[in-house]
């Protein structure tokens, strides 16, 4: 997880990498919508959705390139402990679009933004267990 988190977003600082570090908790937790039946943190980095690995880090295989280093490590204890903050409280998608946030990113409302990536929570009624740690 660290080893993503710093993959994803080390550009955008312990922040940026804790913003990421929620995604990745939330698709565990939530357990709804494309998030089913994913058990811990590995089955949620490693899934793969339409063909594809889940995340680009993946894809691309830069998530390998760099070792985790102790800051890191420390940052994705904190998201494991239940580190949250907006706007990645409780998105499970983010992006960079490389230009303005969209509204909306398949059909789910923007939750905000930091620095260049935006996020985005499920829509009210598709995924409780998102908000309430079910």
């Amino acid at each position: 997880m660290a080893r993503m988190m710093r993959a994803e977003a080390e550009g955008e600082g312990k922040q940026g990498m804790l913003m990421v570090g929620n995604v990745i908790v939330n698709r565990v937790k939530a357990d709804c919508l494309d998030f089913k039946d994913l058990r811990n943190v590995n089955d949620a980095i490693f899934q793969v959705q339409g063909g594809n690995f889940s995340f680009e880090a993946v894809q691309k295989g830069n998530v390998f390139y760099q070792r985790a280093r102790s800051a890191e490590k420390r940052l994705a204890k904190q998201n494991l402990d239940y580190w949250r903050e907006h706007p990645s409280k409780y998105s499970l998608w983010y992006f960079n679009p490389y230009a303005p946030c969209p509204p909306t990113w398949y059909g789910q409302p923007q939750s905000g933004q930091y620095k260049q990536h935006c996020y985005y929570e499920p829509k009210a009624g598709t995924c409780e267990s998102v908000y309430t740690g079910a």
